[in-house]
C-alpha cells in the first residue's frame, strides 16, 4: 500500500522549504517488481525532460520514500545504472529500468532521503515487504533485494532517518545501508531518534492518523534537516 499521510503533507512541508515537489503514486500489490521501479525511473526520466518548462535542477533530483517507500527510492538509487532479471517471459534475459530512448544517467537520482526505509532481506528483514514484492519471485530475487548488499560508489548521497523504537521495520535497515555507504564512501547523513513507532509521517498534527496517533515531537525536526541537506548537496 501507499499512505496518504507520507505523499502529500509531505510535499507541501518541502514547498513551504522552497523546493518544487512530485508525488509518484506508484503501483502496489498485485503488482510485483520491476513495475514501482519502472514508474518510478520513468518519472525521473520525464522531470530530467521537462525541467526548464517546470523550473526544476536537472542536477538536484532527489528521491523521498517511507517504509517501503523508501526501499522503492532506495531500488533506484543502486539500480539506476544496473542490468536486472527480467520475469518469466524475458527468457533469462536482463533488461534496464530506464525506458526506451532514456540512457541510464536519465533516470539516476541525485540523492536519497529515507525514512524509516524497509532496506534488507535478511536477518532484519520486514518479511511481509518482500513477498509482496517478489511473490512467485521470492526465492529467485530475495538476495538482490536486500540493498545494502548492492550499494556501489555510484550509489547517490542519502539522508537516513529512523527510529530505535520501531518494532516494524527495525533500525538496523538504515543502519546497514549507513554502513554499506561509508564502506563504498558514499556522503550520507543518519539520524536515529530513541523514541517513535514506524510510521510517522511528519511526526505532527499533519499526518496524524485517524485514530489521532503519530505527533512525536522529537522527530518533527527530520524535514528542516533535510532541507539543509539537500541545499548542501
Amino acid at each position: 500500500m501507499t499512505s496518504f499521510r507520507e505523499g502529500e503533507h509531505i510535499a507541501i512541508r518541502f514547498n513551504a522549504l522552497g523546493f518544487q515537489t512530485f508525488i509518484l503514486k506508484y503501483s502496489t500489490t498485485p503488482d510485483v517488481f520491476p513495475t514501482a521501479q519502472m514508474e518510478l525511473a520513468a518519472s525521473i526520466a520525464v522531470i530530467r525532460k521537462n525541467a526548464a518548462e517546470w523550473h526544476v535542477n536537472p542536477d538536484k533530483i532527489v528521491l523521498a520514500g517511507f517504509s517501503a517507500g523508501g526501499h522503492l527510492a532506495a531500488s533506484l538509487g543502486v539500480f539506476w545504472n544496473r542490468k536486472l532479471p527480467g520475469g518469466p517471459k524475458c527468457q533469462g534475459k536482463t533488461f534496464s529500468l530506464a525506458p526506451e530512448g532514456c540512457m541510464s544517467r536519465d533516470i539516476k537520482p541525485n540523492g536519497l532521503i529515507l525514512c524509516y526505509p524497509v532496506i534488507s532481506s535478511g536477518e532484519f528483514a520486514h518479511e511481509d515487504s518482500f513477498k509482496k514484492l517478489l511473490k512467485d519471485r521470492y526465492d529467485q530475487l530475495h538476495e538482490l533485494m536486500s540493498l545494502e548488499k548492492q550499494v556501489t560508489e555510484k550509489t547517490p548521497p542519502s539522508f537516513i532517518w529512523h527510529t530505535f523504537e520501531d518494532t516494524c521495520v527495525p533500525v538496523e535497515n538504515s543502519l546497514l545501508f549507513a554502513t554499506a555507504l561509508r564502506q563504498k564512501k558514499v556522503p550520507f547523513e543518519l539520524h536515529i531518534y530513541q523514541p517513535g513507532e514506524h510510521g510517522l509521517g511528519g511526526a505532527n498534527e499533519e499526518t496524524i492518523n485517524s485514530t489521532g496517533w503519530g505527533i512525536q515531537p522529537e522527530c518533527q525536526n527530520w524535514i528542516d534537516m533535510a532541507a539543509t541537506w539537500v541545499r548542501n548537496l
